[in-house]
């Protein structure tokens, strides 16, 4: 039996679930089958201890934990079947009494605040239009240029920036060689700004085969706190001089683009020119909807409870420590280098995912108001051409996706997206 407690907060809720009588009984006799199987008392066979024995040398507590475990789900159900209440974050759960009669769990609901969206339309949001122009088309075309650009050994001449210096280097801290300041045959392209502030200035007008001195001064920001604030010696080889050649706008060059239509000079600004556009036309829009929402989000009063801002976070940590994986970079590794903890990127990132679960809320309501509804012919149809987008079986998708209803509130949020849109032009 589920027995429900008030609470000061009316989105917090405290349900108590009893279980008892010969449904707590058959858990710890189930328990005990288990886990007499497992052990070993002399002068019994193993499977074979009486549970008597077994209580005095292992303790009743070892069956509880066994018992506990079959009896939660159903705890759980009781809870919810009883209070009638839909948890919007996953509930906490702890065991507040336990002895051979029954025990009791006490759940925490945390669930749907009261959401007040009190204007939604003719809020006159605008979408910025785009013009790409010709400085931009130029820009670009110059860091294509770059980036296809040829590097030829310079045989005469003085190291300028933008060359790319070849060299041997190794670091001393009061003349001795300090851990991961040493290489060899190292390309560093001046002008980069890799390297640690004044490294590479001291380069530039060296010749090939010269050798240097260089003295530098670690930034106190920097993450080996041995070197934190040092001023230290480069030993420097310049072993060669390469310098970057621009290329032609020919035949050779268009191949190597690989750009379908793209054959000259005035055909590949004009891709150029509408690859800008069309960035530039997702990133007006992406910022038209960031608008909208935010007029919304001005107009609503919500309680967001501290549960639902936390669940957010710990989904956007996750997400960022899957991208910092792609980086090779660990958590770990990344609070090392910046000199933080888990607590400052949590406190960084609750800001955004405070404003995340008050967009959400409010989507919600809105769809709720205009009765905002997709069908299961239609969501199932959105599976098939997501599956098929990504190359997947549409069973495998929705499994990844999170399933059919999943599906539907996607597309539901979308169409209240389009409808804000539409009324507030």
């Amino acid at each position: 039996m589920a027995k429900k407690k008030e609470e000061t907060n009316s989105n917090v809720h405290e349900i108590v679930v009893k279980i008892d009588g010969s449904e707590w009984k058959e858990a710890l006799d189930a328990a005990f089958e288990s886990k007499r199987k497992e052990v070993t008392v002399s002068g019994f066979r193993k499977g074979k201890v009486p549970r008597d024995v077994y209580e005095k040398n292992f303790g009743k507590e070892s069956l509880y934990t066994t018992a506990i475990d079959s009896v939660m789900q159903i705890a759980y159900m009781k809870a919810l079947d009883d209070s009638k209440l839909v948890p919007v974050v996953q509930p906490k759960v702890d065991i507040t009494a336990i002895d051979d009669e029954h025990i009791e769990f006490t759940f925490i609901f945390v669930t749907k605040p009261e959401v007040k969206v009190k204007k939604y339309k003719g809020l006159k949001v605008t979408k910025e239009k785009v013009k790409v122009t010709k400085e931009e088309v130029e820009a670009e075309l110059k860091k294509l240029l770059e980036q296809y650009g040829e590097v030829k050994v310079k045989e005469k001449g003085k190291l300028e920036k933008g060359n790319i210096a070849v060299i041997d280097f190794e670091g001393f801290d009061d003349g001795v060689p300090f851990e991961g300041g040493k290489a060899e045959n190292y390309e560093l392209e001046i002008g980069s700004n890799t390297f640690i502030p004044g490294f590479e200035d001291q380069l530039i007008g060296m010749k090939s085969h010269d050798e240097k001195d260089i003295k530098v001064t670690f930034p106190e920001e920097y993450p080996a706190e041995n070197l934190k604030g040092k001023e230290v010696v480069f030993k420097v080889k310049l072993h060669e001089i390469k310098e970057k050649v621009e290329r032609d706008f020919d035949e050779e060059l268009f191949e190597d683009l690989g750009m379908e239509g793209v054959n000259s000079k005035e055909t590949l600004e004009a891709e150029i020119k509408a690859n800008i556009e069309a960035q530039k036309e997702t990133d007006a829009e992406n910022n038209y909807v960031d608008a909208l929402l935010e007029a919304v989000s001005e107009n609503t009063e919500v309680e967001i409870p501290d549960e639902m801002i936390d669940e957010e976070t710990d989904r956007l940590l996750g997400r960022y420590e899957e991208q910092l994986k792609m980086q090779g970079i660990t958590l770990d590794l990344y609070y090392q280098i910046t000199n933080t903890k888990e607590e400052d990127l949590r406190d960084q990132i609750a800001k955004e995912s405070a404003k995340n679960v008050k967009y959400r809320l409010m989507l919600e309501e809105i769809m709720e108001k205009e009765k905002i509804e997709v069908s299961d012919a239609d969501a199932d149809a959105e599976a098939e051409n997501l599956a098929n987008k990504y190359g997947m079986k549409k069973d495998e998708f929705l499994t990844s996706f999170g399933g059919l209803e999943m599906i539907k509130y996607d597309l539901e949020i979308r169409k209240v997206v389009d409808l804000l849109k539409e009324e507030n032009k």
